[in-house]
């Protein structure tokens, strides 16, 4: 864990923040842990058990589909804490369907909420944060390219177009102070394993058992610190081994 003010000062976004046993919930406490600011995103009802607005944290609701909402959001940042340094694009769109089932507008959710929205906050910060060291985006993504995902090929598609994204980004962004990395969790149980799921998931796992949020979340809160200034254009895997 960092020391309790290694992100003092800085001030992070994270969108997808809502439920409890989230991986965005995860990476927010632990960013509040380490002393960052909290602008936390969300679309439609969250769980109470998360934490209310306060000295340090900032909610926002968000429809991320609407091409204007990323800038609203980072403006939000501005307003309430007077600048923003770390994007953490933790929101998604998911539903199943196989190449016969997809439709177009199954296809342009995916692309808006995943995607454009994704770069769109990443280009928002770039336009708004003084150039200076400390600047970081993390994209969440899904291991798209370690092998295929049966049955989700709008989201595999969406999320691939980050992780395909991340080295252009890093590229770009690295004159401005800014790291650019994505995080591929694996399968995490944040509530969505069957029971006739998980003894398959465990079995391709080596260490015998699904991730936890906070497994994700680790890497993160380490990708937005000093220690990880050196680390750009890198797409990681927190996924214990996972076998594909």
């Amino acid at each position: 864990m960092l020391a309790p003010d290694a992100l003092a000062g800085r001030v992070a976004l994270v969108t997808g923040v809502t439920r409890r046993h989230g991986i965005g919930f995860a990476i927010a406490d632990r960013l509040a842990r380490a002393g960052a600011g909290l602008l936390l995103h969300h679309f439609g009802a969250r769980e109470p058990a998360l934490p209310e607005a306060g000295s340090g944290v900032e909610w926002i609701e968000a429809d991320l589909a609407e091409p204007d909402a990323p800038a609203r959001v980072v403006a939000r940042a501005y307003e309430r804490f007077g600048r923003l340094d770390v994007v953490v694009a933790n929101h998604t769109h998911w539903s199943a369907g196989g190449i016969a089932e997809l439709t177009a507008e199954s296809l342009d959710r995916h692309l808006g909420v995943n995607v454009r929205a994704s770069l769109l906050l990443v280009a928002e910060l770039a336009r708004r944060r003084p150039p200076g060291p400390g600047g970081r985006v993390v994209l969440l993504v899904s291991g798209q390219q370690l092998g295929p995902m049966p049955g989700e090929v709008a989201y595999a598609a969406s999320k691939g177009a980050l992780a395909a994204s991340t080295a252009t980004l890093a590229d770009g962004l690295a004159a401005q102070g800014i790291t650019v990395n994505a995080v591929n969790p694996g399968p995490t149980d944040t509530g969505w394993i069957s029971d006739a799921q998980r003894p398959d998931l465990i079995a391709r796992s080596p260490f015998g058992r699904v991730g936890v949020p906070d497994d994700a979340a680790r890497l993160v809160t380490w990708l937005v610190s000093d220690d990880a200034a050196w680390v750009t254009g890198q797409v990681l895997s927190s996924d214990g081994g996972f076998r594909r």
